[in-house]
């Protein structure tokens, strides 16, 4: 195979590609006919829509509703709903909502935070004077508001066009037909039955003769249907105010739970501004704390002042700075980030390009840092789904939805179809943090969408899944993007790198002296393996969660008369998902 001088870091590249390949073994397609090395399969293009979500079915819905003339929020939401059915592994009902909408016609990026409040009836003191120390992972305890029903309706309350009735029917009709459960989702829902088959409700509405459904099984879920028809016959108070909202609370209060009627009815989700950082002349975008997607921000704000595409990818020094950068970031997102009305750090100084000078200077480009303060090794548990539609005007949605770990709390309401979510977990039961558990606050949340613009316009819609793998995973997509010049499928197919070991929101730091875990996928070569631990670094590999990955890119056809929107979709193979256009 000829190979041109003129690109050296192509021939990196390929030799990186071919020694992994050789002694690692990879997942990855090594595509070199077009050049794209980690590609599993090509990007997905098309002219008129786009969507791309973690299961070939939902993102059949959401195209339909696109070809029905529907907006990319309607696309997200029908799209949405089918995950809450087909993939309840991942998110639902009873979960929370965050999102990101560009609007072709104001040419504007505006966020929405759906992330509901811990129960006004729950106290500190009542879990201190009970003797926890950590708020339980499962069960009533860690149950908060679901906000992703108000999340639902205020998007389409702004930018829907067709009725929610529309919108919602092709879930309905799957949840009353049945659909085939997918491989990856019936492994995942393997995992939670035995877990979750304590909690009233669960094995009702969530297994078969107890079990979960196995793949290719056909799953039905009436309960489910029955939700959704509240929902286009009531609207979002059927949820929250409603006769759901009084079978809810019912459950809680008979099930040792704290979440009332009055919780729910107070509900209300935010519209926020994204906040953003310039990386190389890009502009990378996320949604303000209770989230931890600045943190993404602060890891690319600190290696942008290093040459990587020099380095190259997969190259120690690549590994090495990516690790010392995020080492940093979640430092500050364990001690700062928090529901905004709890925190004492002004943002918009975290993500200066000044006080990202200040802390680069931490970083030594020869040493792995070994003194970190880490709390409990939990945010990496995390299961989500993201999802992000594009229509034929050029609206765009970035979208993230979650339950939390697992399939949440395991608090099935009966004859809802869904289960609560327990986010109240990520709260601290002790005084002093920022994350310290209060009633009615918002918890640390860790699902992010993101999105990037160039000169203003937009160019990439993305996000991936994984708990706190998430800002960890935006950086590498958009150095992947911008340094290392790679596609938008291969973007997401490339080997990814996960470090453990950051002190973590969820508790009071404490030291440690080890510098965490570097966990590489395989497809990294062992010279950069053994590099790293010349450095001092500690090298692994473990089953993940490296994410799952999504994303719509938007071109401009200069050549066509007049010039024309061309979108490009990918997802992942790390997961069972799909990006199809029209």
């Amino acid at each position: 195979m000829a190979i041109p001088k003129s690109n050296p870091n192509l021939i990196c590249r390929i030799l990186i590609a071919g020694i992994a390949f050789a002694l690692i073994g990879s997942v990855n397609g090594y595509d070199r006919v077009t050049g794209e090395l980690f590609a599993t399969r090509s990007d997905v293009i098309a002219q008129h829509g786009m969507a791309a979500t973690s299961h070939p079915l939902a993102t059949q819905v959401a195209l339909d509703i696109l070809k029905e003339g529907g907006h990319a929020v309607d696309a997200a939401i029908a799209a949405n709903a089918a995950l809450g059915l087909m993939e309840p592994t991942g998110n639902g009902l009873g979960g929370d909502l965050f999102a990101i909408v560009w609007d072709a016609e104001t040419e504007t990026l505006t966020g929405y935070n759906g992330s509901g409040r811990s129960p006004e009836s729950l106290t500190l003191e009542w879990f201190q004077s009970n003797g926890y120390e950590d708020i339980p992972k499962r069960g009533p305890l860690p149950v908060s508001v679901p906000g992703v029903i108000d999340g639902w309706f205020a998007l389409h309350d702004r930018y829907g066009r067709l009725e929610m009735a529309e919108v919602l029917a092709p879930s309905i009709e799957y949840a009353r037909q049945g659909h085939p459960v997918h491989d990856l989702i019936a492994w995942y829902w393997d995992r939670s039955v035995p877990i979750l088959s304590e909690y009233p409700g669960f094995v009702e509405q969530f297994t078969i003769d107890g079990r979960a459904p196995r793949a290719g099984e056909l799953w039905k879920n009436p309960n489910y249907a029955d939700t959704l028809e509240i929902l286009v016959n009531e609207g979002r108070d059927g949820f929250y105010k409603g006769e759901l909202a009084r079978r809810i609370s019912d459950y809680m209060q008979a099930n040792g739970g704290f979440l009332s009627y009055e919780d729910l009815a107070n509900h209300q989700g935010n519209w926020v501004t994204p906040v953003s950082t310039s990386y190389r002349g890009y502009d990378v975008w996320q949604i303000p704390p209770n989230g931890q997607g600045i943190a993404g921000l602060q890891i690319l704000n600190l290696l942008e002042a290093f040459d990587l595409a020099s380095f190259g990818f997969g190259s120690p020094e690549h590994v090495h700075l990516f690790v010392e950068a995020k080492k940093l970031a979640f430092e500050d997102r364990a001690r700062h980030y928090a529901d905004p009305e709890y925190m004492e750090v002004d943002v918009d100084w975290l993500i200066s390009k000044d006080y990202a000078d200040e802390r680069r200077e931490l970083i030594d480009p020869d040493r792995a840092a070994r003194t970190v303060e880490a709390g409990r090794p939990q945010l990496n548990e995390g299961d989500t789904i993201y999802l992000t539609t594009a229509d034929k005007d050029g609206n765009m949605v970035s979208l993230i939805q979650s339950n939390y770990r697992g399939m949440g709390s395991g608090m099935a309401p009966p004859g809802t179809g869904f289960i609560l979510q327990n986010r109240g977990e990520m709260f601290v039961l002790k005084e002093g943090h920022p994350n310290t558990f209060a009633p009615g606050k918002r918890p640390f949340h860790t699902i992010i969408p993101a999105f990037i613009t160039k000169d203003g316009a937009p160019w990439v819609s993305f996000g991936l899944m994984g708990g706190g793998m998430q800002p960890q995973g935006h950086a590498q997509i958009v150095m992947n993007l911008v340094d290392f010049g790679m596609g938008l499928q291969e973007a997401g197919d490339a080997p990814r790198i996960h470090h453990t070991g950051s002190t973590e929101p969820t508790g009071q730091a404490i030291q440690m002296t080890d510098g965490g875990v570097i966990n590489l996928e395989s497809g990294f070569p062992y010279s950069t393996i053994r590099a790293l631990m010349d450095k001092g670094h500690t090298v692994s590999w473990a089953r993940g969660p490296y994410g799952g990955y999504q994303a719509i890119m938007v071109e401009i056809d200069e050549n066509a008369d007049p010039p024309a929107r061309i979108y490009r979709g990918a997802s992942e193979s790390r997961k069972d998902g799909q990006a199809a256009g029209y």
